[in-house]
């Protein structure tokens, strides 16, 4: 076994199946203030579409609980939808996902993503060649390669692995890779090592996501990790 596969069992026998992309369960009332989110095995294309808004929205922030309030509110205002985002005024819209941050940059990138999803449907995109697909999406303005890989994955069910912060201080801690390697270099690591499922990518991320909330969100990081332990 691997290094990268050998680290998955472990973080999986630590922590269990995550789930994720949390998502808001269909029989949702859109009236109600709060709302439980969870991961589901499948996905309608409103649900995606949340995804889609949620890999905006966690840009620079932590998913719970700001990403999960904008969310919430997106849902009690039913502005989850491709041309409810494109027809609600901006100060609406960006007080909607003020808990986010940056709310009047994410504001303009949910519009920007609506636009191009009336050309792009989650339908014809599921459909498409990967890299054909994540070339357009890295064509949208304010998305890089972390949303764009995060939307190919946890919403197209595409095979890419998503490399994010997290990611890069664990295997840089363990001596896997260089903190300033590129991130097609790290990302390439992974997906020639995994084999190319797209549910397991999605589980290995989660429980690299779990595992570094609680080692690596603050300094100095990877105290009592136990990949640390595991490979002394």
């Amino acid at each position: 076994m691997n290094l990268l596969k050998r680290i998955y069992s472990i973080l999986l026998k630590e922590y269990g199946f995550q789930g994720w992309w949390p998502v808001t369960p269909v029989n949702y009332c859109s009236g109600s203030e709060t709302a439980p989110i969870y991961g589901i095995a499948t996905k309608n294309d409103k649900q995606r579409l949340e995804i889609i808004f949620g890999a905006v929205l966690t840009q620079n922030t932590q998913w719970k609980p700001n990403v999960e309030r904008a969310i919430i509110e997106l849902n009690r205002l039913n502005l989850i939808g491709i041309n409810q985002i494109l027809k609600v005024k901006h100060e609406i819209l960006a007080q909607a996902i003020k808990s986010s941050g940056y709310f009047n940059q994410k504001a303009k990138k949910l519009k920007n993503v609506a636009e191009f999803l009336k050309k792009y449907p989650i339908k014809k995109l599921r459909k498409m060649d990967l890299w054909e697909s994540r070339k357009l999406l890295l064509n949208i303005n304010g998305i890089g390669p972390e949303t764009a890989d995060s939307i190919l994955l946890y919403a197209l069910d595409k095979q890419i692995f998503v490399i994010d912060a997290y990611t890069r201080r664990i295997f840089a801690n363990l001596g896997v890779i260089k903190p300033e390697a590129a991130y097609d270099e790290v990302q390439k690591l992974f997906m020639d090592n995994l084999e190319h499922n797209h549910r397991i990518f999605k589980e290995y991320h989660a429980l690299i996501v779990e595992h570094a909330k609680r080692h690596y969100s603050k300094k100095p990081y990877g105290k009592n990790d136990l990949l640390l332990k595991a490979f002394a």
